[in-house]
């Protein structure tokens, strides 16, 4: 990589000075590529001003005009601010916020608190989610909202109440209501919703209390981890060329032998060692990327979308360089 940089700044700037315009974007280009895909998407604060449009894959994709979840509403409140990941695809926020609504007023569900959604421009992430990528997935937290408006440093700090553990589990009595299941349910029955990840024990539970139609279960899937928040994902929407969809999930509720599976010890057995030392994947660069996401990352930015986002008198995220640059605070744990 180092040579490569010497030898743009050498086209660039040639033996005795600058000999063009153009050399200085070749060297610009020619660094950029090299760059991580996430610490250039990373680095964006706002959306595109671009039509809305998801490209590539859930874990391998970009986003275009984005719309932001309000970090405020009557029905829901956005957690860690300083991620600045409360942006998704229109369909996706819209969705958000009917839910939240609805849940409120029939499921007995007071709000909700939002985790997780994208980037403002989706892409890679600095830290935690390989998906995520593409402003079509979204963590909501099995904790009810409370009656108050939390502070910034509350948001930062406060941890979602797990309802199970992870693994092969049952749910806390203690903590379990029927509310939750009503919750995923209506989450559940959109008919934009393509599955919703949960731990073994939620969907076990999911599975054993209900007493009528379960096709609704066909969406709900086991995954490792996910016993304190939902991890919903969207299908992809009108409009959103280059979106590549997730396989269908199996016909069948899934409650039955696909869900004993994970009481078993094979999901949890450990991987037998390598043979040879397995050398790290190095970070995806924008060449990984599908070619739009280039477009989209080099856009102009949308006009008003962090007023909508954070409210005039809000303060803005913590600056993404404080991440780039390791300074920021470590990530409460356990993380949504």
């Amino acid at each position: 990589m180092r040579l490569i940089l010497m030898f743009a700044l050498f086209v660039g700037f040639g033996v005795l000075g600058p000999v063009s315009g153009s050399g200085l974007f070749a060297t610009e280009a020619v660094a950029k590529e090299n760059v991580p895909a996430k610490q250039l998407f990373g680095r964006k604060r706002l959306p595109a001003d671009l039509k809305a449009r998801s490209v590539g894959f859930y874990s391998r994709g970009c986003l275009a005009g984005a719309n932001a979840m309000p970090v405020d509403g009557p029905y829901w409140q956005a957690m860690r601010l300083s991620r600045n990941r409360n942006w998704g695809h229109p369909a996706l926020i819209d969705y958000l916020q009917w839910l939240a609504r609805e849940a409120a007023a029939k499921d007995g569900w007071p709000g909700l608190l939002v985790g997780d959604i994208s980037q403002p421009r989706g892409g890679p992430m600095l830290s935690g989610h390989a998906s995520h990528q593409i402003g079509l997935d979204a963590d909501v937290w099995l904790t009810p909202m409370p009656n108050r408006r939390l502070s910034r440093k509350e948001r930062e700090e406060m941890s979602a109440v797990a309802v199970t553990q992870t693994g092969p589990n049952e749910v806390y009595p203690h903590v379990w209501t029927d509310a939750h299941f009503r919750l995923i349910k209506r989450a559940a029955s959109h008919r934009s919703v393509q599955r919703i990840l949960v731990a073994p024990g939620i969907k076990k539970k999911l599975c054993q209390t209900e007493t009528g139609n379960k096709a609704w279960l066909r969406k709900i899937r086991p995954y490792y981890g996910h016993n304190y928040h939902m991890h919903i994902r969207f299908r992809c929407q009108p409009g959103s060329k280059g979106c590549k969809p997730q396989n269908p999930t199996p016909a069948g509720d899934a409650c039955g032998k696909p869900l004993a599976w994970w009481y078993t010890k094979a999901p949890y057995a450990d991987p037998s060692k390598p043979k040879k030392k397995v050398k790290p994947k190095p970070p995806v660069t924008l060449a990984g990327l599908p070619n739009a996401c280039r477009t989209i990352l080099a856009a102009s930015d949308k006009s008003g979308a962090g007023a909508i986002a954070y409210g005039k008198s809000a303060a803005k995220p913590t600056p993404f360089d404080t991440l780039l640059n390791g300074a920021a605070p470590p990530l409460p744990k356990p993380r949504p």
